[in-house]
Parts: structure tokens; sequence; C-alpha cells
């Protein structure tokens, strides 16, 4: 359970949180929403123990009170190592085989009494690793590895430090999965994933144990996990005990209620202040008068809060380029021996907006970066027509700001003919106003850079905007604003984006890359899920799409026939398939337990004192082990 009693804090003279209680109970799942800037992140960096801040904030229960886990929204730094190594540092499970091995080795000097105390505080470890599961720590790491989108066998040895960005922030999200925080507080966790690892997450986490609470502005995934809302706005928290739908329609009733009561009560206040001031100077309505006064001291006014303001902008007018944007001919980049596509060709056309969709690393950043110019390909060609401005949006926010400088240094420096005023006026519409404007860029939240990196693309004028996951730290109400700006746009558009309804809306033409080939469909998303299901039709008599799984009926007898074989043997397949699994997984805790036998025995005198028995209980020893190694292979080619 987690209490928070009068939690308050302040950035410089701005108060962030007031005074804010709450209880949050076991297993509980809370969807943390606002706006940007409402200070989402800081609820969540004061329950981690990441920032100074009044008030007290208590975590107790069946775990350690020290048992949270924070997953920030910016790219996380994380040591360099092999893969697997940090995540067994994170689940603690190196730090314990350490302890183990030491533990065996005094043992193997030890005697007597000392002995006895051995075995106990060995024993102790071993309980304290199988609470951890740390027997079986290797493949529910894969397990966790393989639902991030990662390839297990052979990721597990690469450092930490060969990976990307987003894949960084991915290996970070899986070494707090793998430690299984009582406290999992999660900051924009979908930011970096694609779809089929956004479900994997949901599933994984509307089964987690402890203490979920999140930020997202995707509403798909708010749905799916949080069973609580908690909203933040105008530095106070609003409790929901519902999901996030039923959340919009509840907030408007308690809205519509409280401006209602508040209304009556002004009102009834007029009315009693009028009625008093008529009679005040007459004697013989002094005790009634009086009596209505008194009324007063019972009716309550709140101050009407003040409404919290939304971002406001629509890109200029651009100047038009020719009719052909872009196009690439036979394009195909590799690096050194990994293929990332190849042979694309296309051609982009004045005012399309068009969504490039794919798994995370199958190539939709490099293509946007052969488009910019910044890489050139391994062959093909990638150009630019006639009269071309392209502004470039990455994911990376680090790319789009120079987080040394201030907010009014970064719209200052973007060589803008506009007047100190006028930009001062354009940071008002992006909520940058006041003393704001001269905070570090470095300071602000997700979603402030992402505004302040929109705003630079306002203030340099193009005609092609190209967009790496624009909306990752947008609000849901800023990020509905954006698509409505960039439907209004005049320009050309091509955007990568994990936000299915915001792709929906605004895309014309969708590009996949898929298994380094290249799709076009001339369609929205949902015209480019329909399609990519009826050419996966055209493979298997069953398809997957997002409603659930549909079945391609055969005609003919003959045909009716054939599919019934077809799924007999599969299902065939299948029960043969959950048959080995079900011996695989029985082998490996019989040879754990032999394991674990063998491990005892060697710290026995009667073994570790005759060298044929301590040489004979290594020997299955090291063969148990290695029977254990080979189911684990096996099992993983099921999965």
């Amino acid at each position: 359970m987690i209490e928070i009693k009068n939690l308050t804090v302040f950035f410089k003279e701005h108060t962030v949180l007031d005074n804010i209680s709450c209880q949050i109970n076991d297993k509980s799942a809370i969807g943390l929403v606002g706006a940007n800037g409402a200070g989402k992140t800081t609820f969540l960096r004061s329950i981690a123990g990441q920032i100074d801040y009044e008030g007290v904030i208590t975590v107790s229960g069946s775990r350690r009170e020290h048992e949270i886990g924070f997953l920030p929204q910016d790219l996380a730094e994380i040591p360099a190592m092999p893969l697997m190594n940090f995540l067994a540092q994170s689940a603690g499970v190196s730090e314990k085989k350490q302890e183990l091995a030491l533990c065996e080795e005094a043992l193997a000097k030890s005697n007597g009494e000392e002995t006895k105390k051995l075995l106990a505080k060995y024993e102790k470890l071993q309980t304290e690793f199988d609470a951890m599961d740390g027997f079986d720590f290797e493949i529910n790491a894969k397990k966790i590895l393989h639902g991030l989108g990662f390839k297990p066998e052979k990721d597990a040895t690469q450092n930490t430090a060969s990976f990307s960005g987003g894949w960084k922030m991915r290996i970070a999200l899986a070494g707090l999965l793998i430690k299984h925080p009582y406290v999992l507080l999660l900051d924009e966790p979908t930011n970096h994933l694609d779809t089929e690892s956004m479900e994997w997450l949901e599933d994984y986490l509307t089964n987690y144990g402890g203490i979920i609470i999140f930020v997202s502005h995707d509403r798909h995934f708010l749905n799916k996990i949080a069973k609580k809302i908690f909203e933040i706005s105008n530095a106070k928290l609003d409790t929901y005990s519902c999901g996030y739908d039923q959340y919009l329609t509840e907030r408007i009733t308690r809205l519509e209620a409280k401006e209602s009561e508040r209304e009556a009560n002004i009102k009834k206040r007029d009315e009693i202040m009028a009625l008093a001031n008529r009679f005040r100077y007459k004697a013989t309505k002094a005790k009634m008068v009086q009596s209505r006064l008194k009324q007063l001291d019972h009716i309550v006014i709140e101050d009407d809060a003040p409404r919290e303001k939304s971002v406001s902008f629509s890109f200029p007018k651009c100047e038009k380029s020719g009719h052909i944007v872009a196009t690439a001919i036979e394009l195909s980049k590799r690096y050194c021996d990994n293929l990332v596509f190849n042979n694309i060709s296309f051609e982009i056309e004045r005012g399309e907006k068009i969504a490039l969709v794919g798994v995370n690393g199958a190539g939709k950043s490099t293509l946007l970066r052969l488009l910019e110019g910044i890489e050139e390909p391994t062959s093909g060609e990638a150009n630019l027509g006639y009269n071309v401005r392209m502004a470039y949006f990455s994911q990376e926010s680090a790319k789009n700001l120079n987080y040394d400088h201030t907010i009014w240094q970064e719209v200052n420096n973007t060589g803008s003919l506009l007047s100190p005023q006028e930009k001062r006026n354009l940071l008002g519409c992006f909520l940058f106003s006041g003393e704001a404007i001269e905070k570090p860029v470095r300071v602000l939240s997700g979603g402030e850079k992402s505004r302040l990196a929109m705003l630079k693309m306002l203030l340099s004028p193009s005609n092609f905007l190209v967009l790496d996951e624009p909306t990752n730290h947008l609000d849901i109400k800023t990020k509905e604003l954006f698509c409505q700006a960039l439907l209004e746009y005049d320009g050309t558009i091509i955007i990568v984006s994990h936000d299915r309804e915001f792709l929906d809306a605004l895309s014309t033409r969708v590009f996949e890359i898929r298994d380094g080939k290249f799709y076009d469909y001339h369609g929205n998303y949902s015209y480019f899920i329909e399609k990519r299901n009826e050419k996966l039709a055209e493979q298997n008599s069953i398809i997957s799409s997002t409603e659930g799984k549909k079945i391609t009926m055969p005609q003919t007898k003959e045909e009716r026939i054939r599919l019934r074989e077809e799924q007999k043997k599969l299902a065939q397949v299948e029960a043969k398939k959950n048959k080995k699994i079900a011996s695989l997984e029985n082998e490996i805790s019989k040879l754990e337990t032999r394991k674990e036998e063998l491990t005892l025995s060697q710290c026995l005198p009667e073994v570790y004192n005759d060298f044929q028995k301590s040489d004979k209980v290594q020997k299955e020893l090291e063969d148990v082990t290695l029977k254990i190694d080979a189911c684990y292979a096996e099992l993983l080619k099921y999965e």
C-alpha cells in the first residue's frame, strides 16, 4: 500500500503539486492523466524518491519498502555490458549468485560447528535465490526480451552500448520487469514500442501482482490497463474508480455538478444579500435580517478554478514545391551484414499525407534519414523534388533541441524574421510565457520539449514535414489539436507513429516496411490494415486482424475436406508441442531438484573429504547442468 499525505512540490515559486493526499491499495493499476506540464512526472518522481517534496509518502506491505521501479520518459542511460548481464544485475541474480559461490568456497574449507552455520546460511541464500526466481531467471529474461521485440538468442550477448536510444529504453523497461518491483512507476512506457510489443506489454501488465502507476497518452493502452484514473489539474489530484472511457464521462458530470452547485450558492448568497440590504434599516425586520445573514456562514462558494490552457497553433501557408516532392529509385541500405531493406522505389506527390509503418528495427527511421540526406544509401537514389524545403522532427528530442539553451534561446536562434514580440506571442500560444521562457530546455517535461520542437518547425519555413514519432509525449488534447493542424497543412507530410487513431485520421497513403520489403497502400490506416490482411489471406486461410481471427471459408467440397485435414494436422502439431513443453518442464524440475541435492552434498564432510565421492558428485553435477541447459534450449524453440 502507498499512503500519501499533504504532498506538495514547488518549482521555484510555482506550485506543481498542492497538498495532495490519497491512498493506493495493493494490486492497483492507476492511469495518471493531465495536461502536459500538469505535474504527472513530478508525482511519479516524488513516489520514487527522486525529488524533494513536502509531506509524507509511505510505502508498506508484504514487500520491502525500497522495491520501487521507475521508468522515465527520457532516454535512459544504462551501463555498458552484455544485455543478459544487465538483466541479471537488475534482478539481483548476479549478486545472489556471487554470495552463493562465496558461501560454497567457505563450506569447502570449513569443518565442525562452522560448517553447520555455513550450511544454514547457504540454505537461506538458496531460498532467497529461489524467491527471486533465480533458477528460472534466464528463461524468464528471454521471454521478456522476446515480448519487447528483441531476438533473445542473438541479442542476449550484445553490449547494451551498441543499441539505439529507443532500444535502450526497452532494455531499461526489461530490467524493471525482470526485477518485478512491488511498485512499478511507468512514464510513457509505450513511446518506443511498436504495436506488437505494446500488445505484449498490455497482457503482461494486466496480470501484474504489484502496484502500477503509469502515464500514457495512448487511449487504447489506458483503457486496457487502468482500473482507476488519477487526474492532476491545477496542482490538485482528483481520483476516479473506473477505466479511462468512463472517466471521460464522469469527469464532465462532476464538472457540471460542481458548476451547478457553485451557481446555486452564488444565487442564494445574492438573494440573502439583497434581502438584507432591503430591510437592513427597519427595526421590525432586524431579527429576520440577522437570521438570514447567519445562513451565509454555511454557504461555501469555491473559487472558480482557472481553466487549463491549451496549445493554439496552425502551420503557416507554405511555398509550393514541385509536383513530385521526393523519389526513391531502387533504394537499398545495409549496415555491415545487416540488410535493412532492398530495392525500394516510390514517388511522393505534393500534398500527400503518408504514414510510414513497420515494427521497430524494420528501417523506418533509416528511410527518413536517407530522404533527409543525413545518410547515404548502399545503392540506389533518394532525391527531393523542385523547391522542396524539408523540416525534420526526430523522436529523440536531443536532436531537435539544444539542452544547454533556454526556451527563448532556442526560439530566438531559429533564424526567423519575426520580431521579438511576435516570437513571444507564439511562445504564449505554445504555453510558454513570462519567466517560463528562461527555463533551460533540459528541465522541461517530454510534452514541453515536443511543443517547443513543434514551435521551432513553425518558425522554419517548410513544405515537406518528416515527422518521426512526434506525438510521443503529447497529451491527448494537444495531440488532437496537432492532428487538426496537420490536416490543414497545405504541404506534404510523411509520418512515423504507433498511434493508430492518429494515423487513421491523418494518413491518405501508407508505406509499410516488412521483412526488408516495401509495400505501398493508397488509403488511410484502416484501409492499410484491411488490404494487408487480404494479402496475408492469400498465403494463409486464417488471417489475423485487430478485431480477432477471421476464417476464409472454402467454397467447394474438396476445399472443405482439405481445410479440415489441414486443421486436424495443425491441432495434432499443437498437441504434440504442448505435450513436449510439459515433458521438458517436468524434466527441468526433476533436474533442478537433483542439482540442488548434489550441490548440498558437496558440502558434506563425507563427500568433500573423500576424493572419489567428491569427483563422482562433481561429474554428475556437471552432467545435470548440461542437461538443464539442453532442456532450456529445447524449450525456447517452442516459444
